[in-house]
Parts: C-alpha cells; sequence; structure tokens
C-alpha cells in the first residue's frame, strides 16, 4: 500500500509540475504585426493564424493584428528589435521575403540573431499572373514579348527590388532564356495587395506574389493566373486548373515559407509558449481547412529546427543574389 501511496503521490506530483511549466507564461493582449499594408501574405498570415488561435482557444481573447508596412519588412523589424525586443505577448509574421531582405543586408544593421524565429505555418507556391482582360495567356507568351521589348512590362510585386517577389521573376525569366536579367522591369510595393491594385489600375502589366495573396483576386474575377512556381500543380479544386510554368517549358520553382519570429530577448517561457501554440495550431484540423482553402503547402519546423532552417535560407539566398548580381 506505502508502494502505491508513493507512486499515486509521485504522479500528482509530475502531474503538477508539468502543469506549472504549462501555466509558467500565460500571453495577455496578444499582437501580431504583418510587416505590410492589408491584403498582403504578412497580413494574411496574421489574420487567419490569429483566429485559429482565438478558435481553438489556445489564446483567451482575440489577437490584434497591426499593419506596419515599410522598408520590405525592415520598418517592423527595426520596431521589434529597438523598441519591443522583450514583448512577451508580440510575434511577427515572417516569410521568404523577410530572409531574403536579411540576407542581402537590406534591413541596415540587422541580423537573423536580433529576434528569435518561432515556426512555420506552411508554404506558399509563388505564381505570375496578369489582369482578367490581359491579352496574354501564357507565361511562355509574356516573356517572348518582354524579350522583344524590356521596357513595355512591368511586373509589380510586394517586396522591395531584389526581395522574394522580384527574385521569382527573374529566376523564371533567366529560365525562359533571358541572358541579362537585370533588363527585367520590377516595380515594387508595399505589400501584394497594393501590387495587384497597381495591376488593375493599368500601371503594370504583370504580377508576382503567392497564391494565397492571389486567389481572393482570382476568385473574384480580377486575375488570371499564367503560373505557379511548383513542380506539378496545386491539388484542391481550387487550384488544379492553374497551369505550372514547368509544364510550359520554363523551369522555375519557388516556395515561400511562412511563419514568426518573436522579439529577440523575449523569456524562455514565453518563446516556448509560442512555439508549442504555433506548432499546436499547424497539427489542427482547423488549420489543414485554412491551408487546403488558400494553396499552402505542408512545412512543418518549429523552435530550433525552424531557427535552422531561416539559416540556412539566408545563405542560399546571398549565392544565388550574387549569382544574378544583386550582390557583389
Amino acid at each position: 500500500m506505502k508502494k502505491l501511496a508513493a507512486a499515486g503521490a509521485a504522479t500528482l506530483f509530475a502531474a503538477l509540475a508539468f502543469a506549472g511549466q504549462a501555466i509558467a507564461f500565460e500571453p495577455k493582449q496578444t499582437e501580431c504585426v504583418a510587416p505590410a499594408n492589408a491584403g498582403g501574405g504578412w497580413d494574411f498570415t496574421c489574420r487567419q493564424v490569429g483566429k485559429t488561435l482565438y478558435d481553438l482557444k489556445l489564446i483567451s481573447s482575440p489577437m490584434q493584428v497591426t499593419n506596419l508596412a515599410g522598408g520590405g519588412g525592415g520598418v517592423a523589424y527595426a520596431e521589434v528589435t529597438s523598441k519591443r525586443n522583450d514583448d512577451n505577448n508580440l510575434i511577427v509574421a515572417a516569410s521568404s521575403a523577410t530572409s531574403t531582405r536579411l540576407a542581402q543586408g537590406a534591413f541596415p544593421g540587422a541580423s537573423k540573431d536580433q529576434v528569435r524565429w518561432v515556426g512555420s505555418i506552411g508554404a506558399d507556391y509563388g505564381v505570375i499572373a496578369v489582369a482578367k482582360d490581359s491579352d496574354i495567356n501564357t507565361l511562355p507568351e509574356l516573356f517572348e514579348k518582354v524579350k522583344n521589348d524590356p521596357k513595355s512590362v512591368s511586373f509589380a510585386g510586394g517586396s522591395a527590388v531584389g526581395g522574394w517577389d522580384h527574385l521569382k521573376v527573374l529566376i523564371a525569366a533567366k529560365e525562359s532564356g533571358i541572358d541579362d536579367v537585370r533588363s527585367v522591369k520590377y516595380v515594387a510595393f508595399e505589400g501584394g495587395g497594393e501590387a495587384v491594385t497597381q495591376l488593375l489600375g493599368g500601371h503594370v502589366q504583370a504580377f508576382s506574389g503567392d497564391i494565397s495573396e492571389t486567389k481572393g483576386f482570382v476568385d473574384s474575377g480580377d486575375l488570371k493566373v499564367l503560373a505557379v512556381l511548383a513542380d506539378e500543380r496545386l491539388p484542391g479544386d481550387e487550384f488544379k486548373d492553374f497551369p505550372t510554368a514547368v509544364e510550359q517549358g520554363i523551369n522555375a520553382t519557388g516556395a515561400n515559407w511562412r511563419g514568426f519570429y518573436a522579439p529577440g530577448e523575449m523569456s524562455d517561457e514565453a518563446y516556448d509558449f509560442w512555439v508549442n501554440t504555433i506548432k499546436t495550431t499547424y497539427e489542427s484540423d482547423e488549420w489543414k481547412e485554412v491551408m487546403k482553402n488558400n494553396g499552402l503547402m505542408p512545412l512543418a519546423k518549429f523552435g530550433d529546427e525552424f531557427e535552422a532552417f531561416v539559416a540556412k535560407q539566408i545563405a542560399d539566398t546571398e549565392e544565388l543574389s550574387r549569382e544574378i548580381g544583386i550582390l557583389q
């Protein structure tokens, strides 16, 4: 009986200890910063994850979403690292655009080690699209027009010059046979939503973005997707009709990871909470439905593994940027 009582006490102690760890940090007035204007991929990341967190009761009140545009994410990065670097209630939407800017030194004085990398919530494949009423219907047609008259086609994207939306265009242009990719015109805007608005207004002729920020404009009848930058067509009735660049003879692929970073001096308890919370969200049926409806593909990396993943992305982007002349 004594052994049984001792075992029961040990089990109770372990349970209490686990519970103590579980409630070591309780978030209050949570906030997600989207480093761009409403309508783009970072805004999508904050709003969709924030809603799912609340729906799953992982946070006790709705998450505030703050749009902090500027510098291709640089304004938000500087704000967090200089003014909010110990905020335990804050996470920031990030993506391949973030690692690209860090790789190219586009955030003055910034490095990946100034923040804590939390986790990913999926991969968002790149797309190249035109306005619905455009007379261009395929990706080879678009790049043939660029070859014949580079000044006649401007691409718009939600990242800065040299950013991920720009790099995707250059990769595809290079694969289409354009030798001097620096002749390809690209216009940067603060977020994919603004870039699409400029396209629809006739100020640019093509759009480079990601499937999640494009789908709503396709559904509304405003955009025509020329190519998805994936190895094969995306699954699901919503995406199966979108051709890939590969099937059109242009061997260009590009997946934009989506996830979060947190302030660099966030406590370990808070960091562990956010890593586990984002992981729980990612694994939920609710998030699987969001992924299915928005063309997100699986990418599950959290905590230390995610940090290593981002570090490799930065190193690979540095190499690519040098290859195409963006970095010396």
